[in-house]
């Protein structure tokens, strides 16, 4: 059998390592200040203490409540593997108090081989709970209760949050509840009887910082050294990977990329997407076996797509002008203007740089009606359209991100609009 090529090889490692959505958490989860070590030690410390504990998860969709989760509850599941049974509940699918006690009570069955009656009433479900819940407390078996997309549960009269948290204040149970949510207030929810019974205990996933972007991605891509590849390989690769991370030009695509969506999952998509295959892994040249910038930047020009930038490498230098001027106003703090604003501020350009693209009222508002059929900018109400142009309140509908990066790729973009931008950072 032919030997199989270093840099396929290498392919497949990494695509095994994006398949698995845990993976990519393990970089962040070894310091201790961080949310895979606060949970575990909060759930670890209630199966040891045999104590009652209740925590919410909450942050943006992407930012990994439920990877971290999972890595916390694989590890304690090896570490106490008589000592826990978990149940999982979502809030798509078992809001309904009715339908969230029949479920916990067909896991229960399941997990301790008993049988589960499908004609059970609400009460015998409820009841079956709270009566696992004593037996395992007197067992010293720990039961965690996952409430994925918690704040759903909070609608209605909350009766299953009552009862869960209601029954967790005896010294005979023994049970976590982790919920998680999206929503930052979903503890405020809750009624008071149900609050007045939960512990008040919130981790909060923030969007990663540099150094964490770093870590994660070296983690990702790095080839490990002690394996079936060819050490010279590995150490070739890992030390062009250093390269790029390092490159200020990558930092520059991460930067932009994630300018909109800085959450984990969304950085992970320029790395890989099940939706067209591996992103920028799949760009790798398979001769030289190396990742390159080169494969990065096609990953991210595949990626976004910027009808905006279109529009504004099609506009006329006036048309760039009042767009500069639009959001010198909105920098300005200037919420609501028109025309009349937008010309005054124009003026002041000129004035203060004396250049040479000055038009008349009549052609600015030609190009300012102009804009306004690209839909650049808009006006702020529906009674806009009913009055004159230059007095109708309006609004600039680009970022500035996208201004910024329409007049860097704009082939005879005035220097002055450059500048002007350049200052607003």
């Amino acid at each position: 059998m032919a030997r199989e090529n270093p840099a396929e090889k290498a392919l497949g490692l990494l695509r095994s390592r994006l398949c698995d959505p845990n993976f990519a958490f393990k970089a962040l989860s070894h310091a201790d200040d961080s949310n895979y070590s606060k949970l575990k030690f909060l759930v670890s410390s209630s199966i040891t203490e045999a104590c009652n504990n209740s925590i919410l998860l909450l942050g943006p969709r992407g930012s990994g409540k439920i990877a971290v989760l999972e890595l916390v509850l694989s590890d304690l599941l090896q570490e106490y593997p008589d000592m826990i049974s978990v149940i999982r509940l979502s809030g798509l699918l078992h809001s309904s108090d009715n339908c969230a006690f029949k479920e916990i009570a067909r896991q229960l069955c399941m997990e301790h081989q008993l049988v589960f009656s499908r004609m059970a009433s609400f009460d015998d479900n409820s009841q079956f709970m709270i009566a696992m819940l004593r037996c395992c407390g007197l067992a010293h078996k720990t039961i965690i209760f996952v409430l994925d997309e918690f704040d759903l549960f909070a609608l209605g009269k909350q009766k299953l949050l009552y009862s869960l948290l209601d029954a967790m204040q005896s010294v005979t149970s023994q049970a976590v509840v982790i919920g998680v949510s999206c929503r930052l207030d979903a503890d405020m929810l809750l009624d008071k009887r149900v609050r007045s019974r939960f512990s008040h205990r919130k981790l909060l996933f923030l969007p990663p910082a540099n150094d964490d972007i770093q870590r994660l991605l070296e983690h990702i891509l790095s080839l490990p050294t002690d394996s079936s590849f060819p050490p010279d390989y590995a150490v070739a690769f890992n030390a062009k990977l250093q390269n790029i991370l390092a490159d200020e030009r990558f930092k520059e695509i991460i930067s932009t990329y994630l300018n909109f969506d800085s959450t984990v999952k969304h950085l992970l998509r320029l790395v890989m997407d099940h939706d067209t295959r591996f992103r920028a892994v799949s760009y790798m040249d398979l001769e030289s076996g190396m990742l390159s910038l080169e494969n990065f930047k096609a990953a991210l020009s595949n990626i976004q797509r910027h009808p905006k930038l279109e529009c504004i490498k099609d506009c006329s230098i006036l048309e760039l002008y009042i767009l500069v001027c639009m959001k010198r106003l909105e920098v300005k703090e200037q919420n609501s203007y028109n025309f009349n604003s937008v010309m005054k501020e124009y003026k002041s350009i000129h004035d203060s740089v004396k250049t040479s693209d000055y038009f008349a009222r009549n052609v600015c508002l030609r190009a300012f009606e102009h804009l306004l059929q690209r839909e650049l900018i808009g006006y702020t109400d529906n009674r806009g359209q009913n009055h004159s142009v230059e007095f109708s309140p309006v609004k600039l509908l680009v970022s500035f991100h996208e201004l910024h990066q329409g007049l860097k790729s704009y082939g005879s973009c005035p220097a002055i609009l450059q500048q002007l931008m350049d200052r607003q950072k």
